[in-house]
């Protein structure tokens, strides 16, 4: 199942799945060599865009969740890519400790964590899971859909090392993303290896700073493959010291969002693209869907009502937005079952292990999928899916689109390597 692309425009696409597939061997020494000189984050996903005559990442996540969401087909390749991980950092690695969010009543988020367990004990892990939220004092035992519990243990700290009663760890796996601060009782870990650092939380990044990483080697890659790197790459604009709920720093906005739209425009206008441009604000540090408003005229931002205000206002663990990011808008022109889809690349290590749909029946091709109400579709293997097969028409194979996929995702992965060595507290300084 390749899903349906409604699109006029598949040409520049198709184009571009032509260069990637031409270019493979090329661009796989590119990554290689761009491994050999920065760290790949732990794990990532990448939601991507594809709007038919543009293909690009619109987020990345350096704390996946929906791991739950992969078919058995794919977990072979995630166990591969976790022992490659873990060996790399901890060869002689015997307990593996899991820190999930801490919204202890999401069973879906749980049974995402119990995937991930099951990952990494068929890495050759003995792995428990243990939470940092205070409603958790005692072992818990909660039931999820599909007969499958999950065990939460409260966490116990010593002087430098974190662990769980009877089970000492070498490392320890957070799959919180910090949105509220890093808790004192994670700081300070020197015997004991966290993955990802805590500099990669939300309370210390920021998706323009990504999202500059991003622009930086789309156009290096873009020079490579001889190809406009506008057609992976979204624009960006950003503002700081926002404050919805006090109408404070719209001019700002007003300015950027007025800017962009142009950019795009122009941009629309060299390739022929009969659509409306449309921009995305977003909190520079959110995540969850939350915070996020799609503008498509600079006049909507004078008729935003108290409701779009409070929603733009707060977003994960209670924070308030003073910061946002202006992405341009990339349609998604993918269908699945008529709903509005876009894909999901999931990675561990260097490694694409995966991936799946967003679907939203109720949303438009402008808008946030990532909303109550979305659905997930494994994207459907029926082979390899990671291999292309050379010789294949663009856009009729499914292994060569995921192929795509996977080559803008991996893209989007080194711009988070990029991203956490210049945010990195401890990094060494070269005189």
């Amino acid at each position: 199942m390749v899903p349906h692309l409604i699109t006029a425009l598949t040409g520049p696409i198709n184009e571009l799945e032509q260069r990637i597939l031409d270019s493979t061997p090329a661009i796989e020494r590119w990554f290689r060599l761009e491994w050999m000189e920065h760290t790949p984050p732990f794990y990532t996903s990448v939601d991507i865009r594809n709007a038919g005559f543009k293909l690009a990442p619109v987020d990345t996540n350096l704390y996946p969740g929906g791991w739950n969401n992969l078919t058995p087909e794919m977990l072979p390749l995630a166990v591969q890519a976790a022992m490659a991980a873990i060996e790399k950092i901890c060869p002689e690695a015997k307990n593996l400790l899991v820190i999930p969010e801490n919204h202890t009543r999401n069973t879906f988020y749980l049974s995402n964590v119990v995937q991930l367990q099951r990952i990494f004990h068929m890495a050759g892990l003995n792995v428990r899971v243990g939470s940092i939220s205070p409603e958790i004092k005692e072992t818990t035992v909660i039931d999820l859909p599909g007969g499958e519990q999950v065990t939460l243990e409260p966490v116990i700290r010593s002087q430098r090392r974190l662990g769980l009663k009877d089970f000492d760890p070498c490392t320890i796996l957070l799959n919180n993303d910090l949105s509220a601060g890093a808790p004192g009782i994670l700081e300070d870990l020197h015997e004991q290896y966290l993955l990802p650092p805590l500099h990669a939380g939300w309370s210390v990044r920021r998706k323009s700073n990504h999202f500059q990483s991003y622009e930086d080697i789309s156009k290096r890659f873009g020079k490579m493959l001889g190809i406009d790197p506008w057609l992976i790459n979204p624009m960006f604009a950003k503002c700081g010291d926002v404050d919805f709920s006090a109408d404070q720093g719209i001019e700002c906005l007003r300015s950027n969002v007025d800017a962009l739209l142009s950019k795009v425009k122009r941009k629309y206008k060299e390739y022929g693209i009969n659509e409306k441009p449309f921009v995305v604000v977003k909190a520079d540090n959110g995540t969850y869907g939350m915070g996020i408003m799609t503008v498509r005229d600079v006049k909507d931002l004078d008729a935003l009502n108290r409701k779009t205000k409070n929603k733009m206002n707060m977003i994960k663990d209670g924070q308030t937005v003073n910061e946002v990011i202006i992405q341009e808008g990339v349609l998604t022109n993918e269908r699945v079952n008529d709903s509005v889809a876009e894909p999901v690349v999931y990675m561990m290590d260097r490694y694409v292990v995966g991936g799946f749909y967003r679907i939203h029946a109720d949303r438009g091709v402008d808008e946030n999928l990532n909303a109550p109400g979305a659905s997930f579709v494994p994207l459907a293997f029926e082979h390899s899916t990671h291999l292309p097969q050379p010789g294949m028409k663009p856009g009729a194979s499914a292994p060569n689109r995921f192929y795509m996929y996977g080559v803008v995702a991996r893209l989007a992965m080194l711009a988070s390597s990029y991203e956490m060595e210049a945010t990195d507290p401890n990094a060494e300084v070269y005189a």
